[in-house]
């Protein structure tokens, strides 16, 4: 029910969700009018949400828009196995691609994102999940997103886009939304590299994954590609609500990568690698050991997922060496992580034991979806490590740059627990 209310809620009612005293933070909003900062953001939700959606809404003066598709597209999860399904098209001509390439968003701040993002305007259709061929706008709709660069779409819906922004950890953001009555599109090449996925019928959805991305498609195009039913075999195709495929694309690379770190050499010394984004600090430490993983965020109070609390909420998931049955408990951004984490392994030639820390500060005032995780382990991986000869000299540095004590960090964690014991009697057998 918590992941349906933060689908719906507009972005200014996130840190008003309360229970017990929902009243409180209502009548906080109206004091401070965005100046005082009550709520302990850095930025007022409420202001940002605003001055995006102001700008966007401009340009939406009729039920028409003729822009450039990213390209990109949605599909909805709400009332599976129907569902809305449509592109996401701006009132704006050009290159638009960095509207939905979370792989270029790295350096930018979240008002750059949400501005992105809101000037999406959805078109919404709505079909059953394995109509896939059902009329052009659905067939549109899936080659578009399969595109190789921005098109040109004309696109008229029953009535003027509205709406507030979506907001959810997931799924990036996008903005006002409207049914469609019908699309046209400019000329437009499929990614030749998708291409052969998508006309291969016999071909696994699971092994067309692995192919486009050892080709060198961006993660986040072949999530779009296998949330329109572009893989598969024939029969069995049909469109994935957005937020499952990005976890299932992670989960599926990670766990393909993951078979191969399993058989690799231990790095031999104490590795942490840094970065800092969007008001998250992100320690990640690496140890000689056979592959275990964990991932741990503590959110602020006055953040995205700790609105209302007067202490630091902190949670986590992880796996050993033989792995994890259920679906973590942390969401889509365990997969996302792990992914990023066994890409950088790869490149090292080695296998290691790895606990990424994150806390999320009260300048992270909006979700902006899973990438903003794999991203920022990416680029933390990208960084020079920081070289340990002991677990106690990495933990001590890591904890020098996090704002809550190292020893809360290992109460919370299994794999520290783990690590720390299999240190002690490794020094045991040395003495015997």
């Amino acid at each position: 029910m918590d992941n349906y209310i933060r689908s719906v809620v507009p972005a200014d009612s996130l840190f008003e969700l309360s229970a017990s005293k929902p009243t409180n933070y209502n009548m906080r909003c109206v004091i401070c009018k965005g100046s005082r900062m009550l709520c302990g953001k850095a930025s007022c939700p409420i202001l940002v949400r605003f001055y995006v959606k102001s700008k966007t809404f401009k340009l939406l003066d009729s039920n028409q828009i003729h822009g450039s598709t990213p390209p990109g597209a949605f599909i909805g999860r709400m009332g599976y196995p129907y569902v809305y399904v449509g592109p996401l098209v701006p009132p704006i001509t050009g290159d638009t691609a960095i509207l939905d390439t979370p792989e270029m968003w790295g350096n930018r701040t979240m008002e750059d994102i949400v501005d992105f993002r809101f000037k999406l305007v959805r078109g919404k259709h709505y079909v059953k999940v394995t109509d896939i061929e059902k009329n052009k706008i659905v067939s549109l709709t899936r080659e578009l997103a399969l595109a190789d660069a921005p098109t040109g779409i004309e696109a008229k819906f029953t009535k003027k886009p509205g709406g507030d922004i979506v907001l959810d950890d997931d799924v990036q953001p996008f903005g006002p939304s409207a049914p469609l009555e019908k699309i046209d599109a400019e000329n437009y090449k499929i990614d030749r590299r998708i291409e052969k996925a998508y006309y291969d019928t016999d071909m696994k959805a699971k092994d067309a994954v692995l192919e486009t991305y050892r080709s060198g498609v961006l993660v986040s195009k072949i999530q779009r590609a296998f949330s329109v039913g572009a893989f598969g075999q024939a029969k069995l195709r049909k469109f994935v609500p957005t937020r499952w495929s990005i976890t299932a694309v992670d989960s599926i690379l990670g766990l393909e990568l993951l078979k191969k770190t399993k058989t690799l050499p231990q790095i031999g010394e104490y590795l942490v690698f840094e970065h800092k984004q969007l008001d998250n600090i992100w320690e990640i430490l690496m140890v000689p050991s056979e592959w275990c993983y964990e991932l741990i965020e503590a959110w602020y109070p006055r953040t995205v997922w700790n609105p209302t609390g007067n202490t630091i909420a902190i949670f986590s998931s992880a796996e050993f060496f033989e792995g994890r049955k259920e679906y973590a408990e942390i969401g889509g951004c365990y997969y996302a992580a792990r992914l990023a984490v066994n890409e950088k392994l790869h490149e090292m030639q080695r296998q290691a034991g790895v606990v990424i820390m994150r806390e999320a500060h009260p300048g992270y005032i909006m979700p902006v979806g899973v990438w903003n995780v794999r991203e920022a382990v990416r680029a933390a991986l990208r960084n020079t490590p920081v070289r340990f000869n002991t677990l106690g000299e990495a933990l001590n540095y890591a904890g020098s740059k996090l704002a809550i004590p190292m020893s809360r960090w290992i109460k919370e964690s299994a794999v520290l627990k783990y690590l720390m014991f299999q240190k002690r009697l490794d020094e045991y057998a040395e003495k015997t």
